[in-house]
């Protein structure tokens, strides 16, 4: 259930909803409460993603919206977290998790919607999907990182099984993940965040054992040393790492001209070059060059 039309605005305001959403959220609330279509889609997408709360993997595949429903089909998976809202915190009271933790996990959905203004120049969120793990109790902001309570596939299970750790597929572990809008990915900063995952993990999820982080990120594309120098924050991240075998080397150019310039469309030729990761990104794409995503791990 959406919470009164005068309750919203605080409520969009603790999930850091950008103010210059919350006026047309307020007045689509009516719109939406109006649609009889709308509000059985909303009840079910809500339904989906409550059910097996906390459990990894177990996320909803939310329906793709016709483009015709406009500024209330852009806006609509926010009024699903929004409904959400009340179940995931019941969650995280339940298993104690300090509520500071969890205003700024789920705070997460403003930043996406700032990532999609961005990106596309209008309201929206690019992958709702991405949104439901922090809503199911799967991820958690702890400093400068986020982690995300998954399961080993049998890529990623293989290689550090074939490395002689003692985790393989099918063990849980930690999905580290890279937020923008955070500054930089400093030493210290991921220090602190492993030191507080070790400690928040141990003490909410007791019954779970944790012996291997991983990361599937384009910061892990070795070429990137190449352009960086050894002291750099994404050079000193990717050391933490061990690459793993066995995924296949498909190019993946949108991803770091998404994360470092905002847009995934923008013309090669156009990408500016102010800083060392821009000039390393756009220089590399206009010598013909290719990115790719890098699988990386290290035991905890």
């Amino acid at each position: 259930m959406l919470p009164s039309a005068e309750a919203l605005p605080d409520v969009l305001l603790d999930l850091a909803v950008p103010h210059e959403d919350i006026n047309d959220l307020l007045a689509l609330r009516g719109r939406l409460a109006q649609d009889p279509e709308a509000r059985w889609l909303l009840d079910r997408s809500v339904a989906g993603t409550v059910r097996d709360m906390g459990k990894p993997g177990a996320g909803p595949k939310y329906a793709a919206l016709p483009v015709e429903l406009g500024s209330l089909g852009a806006y609509f998976y926010v009024y699903v977290f929004v409904a959400t809202l009340p179940y995931v915190r019941a969650y995280h009271r339940s298993r104690g998790i300090p509520d500071d933790v969890s205003r700024h996990t789920l705070a997460d959905l403003g930043r996406h919607i700032a990532v999609h203004r961005r990106a596309r120049g209008g309201p929206g969120l690019l992958h709702p999907s991405w949104n439901s793990l922090h809503f199911r109790g799967e991820l958690y902001q702890l400093g400068r990182l986020q982690f995300q309570r998954a399961v080993l596939g049998e890529r990623m299970g293989g290689a550090v099984a074939a490395a002689g750790h003692s985790a393989s597929r099918g063990d849980l572990c930690l999905n580290l993940h890279i937020t923008d809008f955070r500054g930089p990915l400093s030493p210290e900063a991921c220090d602190r965040s492993m030191w507080l995952a070790g400690e928040f993990f141990a003490r909410h999820f007791p019954e779970e054992r944790y012996e291997t982080a991983v990361c599937h990120s384009w910061l892990l594309d070795p070429q990137l040393k190449r352009y960086l120098p050894a002291d750099s924050n994404i050079v000193r991240f990717q050391e933490r790492f061990r690459l793993a075998d066995g995924y296949e080397r498909e190019p993946d150019d949108i991803a770091p001209v998404t994360f470092v310039f905002g847009d995934g469309d923008l013309p090669v030729a156009e990408l500016p070059r102010r800083t060392r990761v821009e000039r390393a990104v756009g220089d590399h794409l206009r010598a013909g060059g290719h990115w790719y995503g890098g699988h990386g791990w290290f035991p905890l």
